[in-house]
């Protein structure tokens, strides 16, 4: 057995590691309050907001042609 085999999960390590996860995520859910719900969802918006604002633009101007920016410009 090498030493990769000793680290890569097997479906048994699969399976307990969602149950774990499972079990994670309900004791959050039952633990914590609306209050902390909704301040780490204003947190992910907050950070996603000015990540949306660069990289959406970036990628449409990566991908779409200077033909097709144009083209649209004139309609």
């Amino acid at each position: 057995m090498t030493n990769r085999e000793l680290y890569a999960p097997g479906p048994a390590n699969t399976v307990q590691l969602r149950r774990l996860w499972s079990a994670h995520v309900d004791a959050l859910e039952r633990h914590l309050s609306v209050d902390t719900w909704a301040l780490a969802a204003a947190a992910v918006v907050l950070i996603m907001y000015p990540i949306a604002r660069i990289a959406i633009p970036a990628v449409f101007h990566g991908i779409v042609p200077d033909v097709v920016r144009t083209v649209l410009r004139l309609i």
